[in-house]
This record gives structure tokens, sequence and C-alpha cells, in this order.
């Protein structure tokens, strides 16, 4: 009798440990979360600590951001791509990143401007969508309503779904849509790097 207790207690831990989380990061709502924290986050870090809250035994991270052309600011962008480049070759993360988009916008009244636009959503879709077969967790990192939806149709295909995003800065029905939601300026662990230097309209 012992030894069936023990045998089925054995096979709940293994079902824990064998876990494949994939992790969906939406740069531009994430931003001000760091922010209103003051700090950028340790991007190693927190995929540890994902890792382990999780019980994964794989874990793969996506990071989706858009970014300023070239030119187009008065100062250089050459870190940017660094830190895209230390994602990808240093933690591993894939990373899905293209130009924010210049839309000539004309008003009588005010004159002439342009407006940027860099939207991921399609991108994070499609990516948590072909790969759900592969993981049995996903970790949004988002505050955006639209993601409602795709919450939704991965936990009707069995899938654990878990939010994590910041105070005013997540909606009302994305927050409760999922398995759980994660407020990252609440949670106590070390996720956290270096100090934030703020610059205006920097994403």
């Amino acid at each position: 009798m012992q030894f069936k207790k023990n045998q089925k207690d054995n096979n709940k831990n293994i079902a824990e440990i064998k876990k494949t989380v994939y992790v969906f990061i939406d740069a531009s709502n994430i931003w001000q979360a760091q922010k209103a924290k003051g700090k950028f986050f340790d991007y190693d870090k927190l995929k540890i600590f994902l890792k382990n809250k999780f019980k994964a035994l794989e874990i793969n991270m996506f990071y989706y951001t858009a970014y300023p052309a070239q030119g187009t600011r008065e100062y250089s962008l050459d870190g940017r791509h660094k830190f895209f480049t230390y994602l990808k070759k240093g933690l591993d993360f894939t990373v899905r990143k293209k130009e924010l988009k210049r839309i000539p916008i004309h008003d009588d009244k005010v004159g002439d401007s342009i407006q940027e636009k860099g939207n991921m959503d399609v991108e994070m879709t499609i990516d948590a969508i072909h790969y759900s077969k592969k993981y049995d967790t996903a970790l949004f990192f988002t505050g955006d309503s639209d993601f409602l939806a795709l919450v939704t149709y991965l936990k009707n295909g069995g899938k654990k779904v878990y939010v994590f995003s910041s105070k005013n800065n997540v909606s009302q029905e994305l927050r409760t849509g999922g398995d759980g939601y994660f407020d990252v300026l609440e949670l106590t662990e070390d996720i956290w790097g270096q100090e934030l230097r703020h610059r205006k309209d920097k994403a």
C-alpha cells in the first residue's frame, strides 16, 4: 500500500517537473513596468525565476519589440541592437523585431507630423499558436486586452496560461482571463537589474 502511494507521489512529481513553458514578452508593455520600478529587468534572473516557479524542465523565451529607424533619433541606437544580440546569443531568446513604421500625418490646424507605430500583437499571436503543441504552459508579459481571445483559445486547448504585467497597465479582462495573474512590481524575487537612465520617448 505504501509502495503504491510512493509511486503515485513520484508520478505526480515527474508530471510537475516535465513541463515545457513558453514565455512571450511584449517589450512595449513591460517598458511601462520598468519605468515605474526605475530599473531594467535582468533577463537572466527573470528566466531562472520563471523556470523555477513553474517547475519547467524546458523554458523558451520570446521577446517582441519595435525599434526606431536609424537616423530618427538624436542618440545612437547601437546599444539597443547590442541588447537584442545579447538576448539572442547570450540568453538563447527568440527575438522578433521590426522598425517602427513612420506614418505622415497632416492636420490643417497643427501642421504636418510623423506618427510611429510598431504593434507586435500579430507576431506574438502567431508564435503562441504555432508552438502550442510544444508547451504545457504559456506566460504572457503584456496587459493588452486584445490578447484575451488568444488566452481563451489556449485555455480551451488545455494549456495553462498566466499573465504578467503591472498595476494601471493591464486590462481587467486580461488580468482575470488566464489561470493566474502576477504584478511584476509586487514580486519579491530578485528579477531586476541596473538602474534606469531616463530619456524621453525611449521604448
